[in-house]
């Protein structure tokens, strides 16, 4: 289905990735994707009782509905991605100490990282959750400071990288592994075709 999809790429619409991330622009090149990136500027506070699949949908929609309403004749890929353990939604990292934090909470047990896709465009506007469930190794103090000292896990969900340095402290992940660096392909794609992005 992917491989059928990728045969139309010439036919698609003008696209727009509404983030300015580095991950998210690679993982949509992977596709063969021409777009434009801009970053919408939305409030993302997490509202009282809201569950991390409801969060991550509800930005994610945001996101793609105020960049098409400056663009309305493209097709809108936006995208956001939190972890939960306990319950708890879990964001980027405010300072070491918070990234710490996070990785105190994390280590040695198993999360869940979720994704909100949106895809828009002026016919349609669909939106899906994506979930993966991420093992993490016991971290000690030393590999915490070394880890923090590299840099990476500044502005990243749950302060680390899959894709980077961070591979090392994960044994094995269930499902989509996209999904964990921040834009599940498949789920993107699907719903690109149901906007109708392909002529």
């Amino acid at each position: 289905m992917l491989a059928f999809s990728l045969l139309l790429l010439e036919k698609m619409a003008h696209i727009i990735l509404a983030s300015s991330s580095p991950r998210r622009q690679e993982l949509l090149k992977q596709l063969g994707l021409e777009f434009e990136s801009y970053a919408p500027e939305i409030d993302e506070s997490v509202q009282y009782n809201e569950t991390v699949e409801a969060y991550v949908e509800r930005l994610a929609r945001e996101k793609a509905n105020t960049i098409l309403q400056q663009f309305p004749q493209s097709i809108i890929i936006a995208a956001d991605t939190s972890l939960s353990i306990d319950g708890k939604i879990i964001g980027k990292p405010e300072s070491k100490q918070h990234a710490f934090d996070i990785w105190s909470t994390l280590s040695g047990r198993r999360h869940d990282v979720f994704s909100g896709i949106c895809v828009a465009a002026s016919n349609a506007i669909h939106s899906c959750v994506v979930k993966t469930s991420v093992e993490f190794q016991t971290l000690s103090m030393a590999d915490m400071e070394l880890y923090w000292a590299t840099g990476e896990p500044l502005g990243k969900a749950g302060a680390y990288a899959i894709q980077g340095i961070a591979a090392q402290f994960i044994p094995r992940i269930e499902g989509s592994y996209t999904n964990v660096v921040g834009l599940p392909l498949f789920e993107t794609i699907q719903l690109l075709k149901r906007v109708k992005a392909f002529n």
